[in-house]
């Protein structure tokens, strides 16, 4: 089966390409990259006009599958990746049952390669139920296909158990991704503490919540050696952390999300649930240092954190909605709009959602190198589109961009060189 995507303007970070090109797609693989190649035989898809960059990498996805399909399930978060130019994600392990085990492994990418639209790497919890008191059997997990370890959604409170879990995933060199969040210091927290919480009566989330932990996983990290990725972080005083690590060598990488880049936590008045997460959104100062930290590289990768809810889970009194957002169908206008606005140049934002966070992972995805598979996401950057939540492809709803029109459009995306999402 040949493929010939045309006249594309084609952007790899990965192997510093930004011209306009033909890729010549042989039986899923790409097989070459140069101006006017001839067609032949093969398919033509036409990208004058468009960018072409490697399939997106997400990673940090909720599929919510098994155990909470009625949010979300892998048929469902996959065919939103697919139509959000996303080609491989990582799933957290926080389903029912947690995925601390190698039945559940299987059962997860068993079900993605029969049912699902794109790649599907599992996250695999770092201990057992999440529960913060046996490490999971790392190993066998690693062995299964989990690409990575985390408790996400909670944090590993025991300093001892988060040592044993880096020490444990590095004798296989795999990432231990940190949700760095003190408990008790949240306390019950609902949003960022600061002047908006105060106005509308919500108990407040301080930064040291995050920072408190992430301060300490960074120590753990340099203290055995291991690779420690941090989580949507969200600060300023995390964003330091990491970046002074970095200049001490410590293997840290780390992510932000669109919202937490986007939005403040002035999204929260009219007691907005879709502007609840956790992290919260922060306010002004805080979202400026995380767009410098994508800037000048500190953050390693933009990843959604997409967490589908159900309606009835959002639309009830602030303090007792869900956290999270969907983001797969918005994460590229979204990481655009730093392209304009000039925080980050077009390559610098694709290779934050394709080369490098599958390096992080270590899968073999995010670049358009020759004998690469052909997970290719064509864009039109200029096509403008209005988010409508009913006609997303993810099961859930809850977005805060309902309604809001966003520049940049993905038109095609293709998996090991089928199409798997066309927008008329």
């Amino acid at each position: 089966m040949k493929i010939l995507v045309k006249s594309g303007r084609v952007i790899d970070p990965a192997n510093n390409i930004d011209e306009k090109l033909d890729i010549l797609i042989v039986d899923g693989i790409i097989a070459e990259l140069s101006p006017n190649i001839d067609a032949g035989d093969a398919e033509v898809v036409n990208a004058a006009g468009l960018l072409v960059t490697p399939g997106l990498v997400d990673m940090h996805v909720h599929l919510r599958d098994p155990g909470f399909e009625y949010k979300e399930d892998i048929v469902t978060g996959t065919r939103a990746a697919a139509a959000g130019g996303v080609t491989s994600v990582a799933c957290m392990p926080n389903t029912d049952p947690v995925n601390d085990s190698l039945a559940v492994t299987k059962y997860i990418i068993g079900k993605a390669r029969e049912q699902g639209s794109i790649n599907v790497f599992p996250i695999g919890s770092i201990t057992k139920g999440m529960k913060g008191e046996i490490l999971s059997e790392m190993g066998e997990l690693k062995e299964g296909g989990c690409v990575g370890f985390s408790d996400d959604g909670l944090p590993v409170k025991n300093g001892e158990m988060m040592r044993r879990a880096l020490e444990y995933a590095g004798t296989f060199d795999v990432p231990i991704i940190s949700h760095a969040e003190d408990l008790s210091l949240v306390a019950g927290g609902v949003m960022n503490e600061g002047p908006v919480a105060t106005e509308l009566g919500l108990k407040g989330i301080p930064w040291v919540a995050e920072e408190a932990t992430t301060a300490r996983d960074i120590m753990l990290a340099e203290l055995t050696g291991s690779h420690l990725h941090v989580a949507h972080v969200s600060t300023k005083g995390s964003v330091e952390l990491v970046r002074l690590a970095k200049k001490r060598g410590v293997r840290v990488t780390c992510e932000a999300t669109p919202h937490h880049f986007m939005l403040t936590d002035e999204a929260v008045r009219g007691y907005n649930t879709n502007a609840k997460m956790n992290p919260p959104l922060r306010s002004r100062e805080n979202v400026d240092a995380v767009r410098a930290g994508l800037a000048d590289g500190t953050i390693d990768a933009i990843a959604t954190d997409h967490a589908p809810h159900h309606p009835d889970e959002k639309n009830v009194e602030f303090a007792i909605a869900m956290n999270g957002i969907i983001g797969l169908e918005t994460l590229l206008p979204l990481t655009l709009k730093l392209v304009g606005e000039k925080v980050l140049t077009l390559s610098q934002a694709i290779a934050l959602i394709t080369c490098q966070p599958a390096k992080i992972l270590d899968i073999d995805r995010g670049t358009l190198s020759v004998g690469a598979v052909a997970d290719i996401t064509l864009i039109n950057p200029n096509k403008e589109w209005i988010v409508d939540a009913a006609k997303l492809q993810s099961k859930s709803r809850n977005t805060p961009w309902d309604g809001e029109q966003l520049k940049g459009c993905v038109m095609k995306t293709l998996l090991a060189g089928k199409e798997v999402y066309s927008r008329s």
